[in-house]
């Protein structure tokens, strides 16, 4: 007999498929197809799914269930604006703590992300910008701050391509993500978190270029 599914282990599953885009905005949710796909009860679907809704990925309309939730351009914006602040933090913190290794790291993302520009790899520089974003969070260490931006990156990253993808973008944000790099390793946190926050500012003027929300 197979153990019983609870309902954290559902929340991680939903959560992961809304992060790889599995599950698209407004894609109705329905308990018994999550119940199946999930080995789960219905009970135990429906928990997540309340848990889910609160952190602003799910929305519950009555009488019609649960869909993904879609969020507009100018939430998108202040989402970006959120970020900006708590992104530059963490930017400020990997500075004072991080350690050589991390430093070796973040340098080798930089190198990729410049070979893949240079290469017109769109696809693997949005994917080492994600890379980037997630190790300085990692190296900042903070806590509450991660999973602030856990949250908000959930609620924002069906679109995370989108700004990738718009023509010429990798050329305007690689050198704002160097200097990133170098103001950490540099170990100088004022310079980091203003590097931050001038790639962030700058993602919240492309908004609405793409017409939809979006993620770097």
């Amino acid at each position: 007999m197979s153990p019983a599914v609870e309902s954290g282990d559902v929340v991680d599953n939903v959560r992961r498929a809304i992060f790889e885009g599995d599950f698209v905005p407004g894609q109705r949710l329905i308990e018994v197809d999550l119940s199946s796909q999930f080995h789960a009860s219905r009970a135990t679907v429906r928990s997540a799914l309340v848990q889910l809704a609160g952190e602003g990925l799910v929305e519950r309309i009555q009488n019609r269930g649960a869909r993904v939730r879609a969020v507009s351009l100018d939430e998108a914006i202040e989402i970006s604006e959120v970020r900006m602040v708590v992104e530059g933090l963490c930017a400020a913190k990997a500075a004072e703590r991080a350690s050589d290794q991390d430093l070796a790291t973040l340098r080798g993302i930089g190198d990729d992300m410049r070979a893949a520009v240079d290469g017109g790899d769109v696809l693997a520089y949005s994917e080492l910008n994600r890379r980037l974003h997630t190790t300085v969070r990692a190296v900042a260490d903070q806590g509450v701050a991660d999973a602030v931006l856990d949250r908000l990156r959930g609620q924002n990253v069906r679109h995370q391509y989108r700004l990738a993808l718009l023509p010429g973008r990798a050329s305007v944000s690689l050198p704002q993500h160097l200097e990133i790099v170098e103001a950490i390793c540099a170990r100088d946190a004022s310079r980091a978190e203003a590097a931050m926050r001038a790639h962030l500012a700058s993602v919240i003027e492309t908004l609405p270029q793409v017409g939809s929300p979006a993620a770097t």
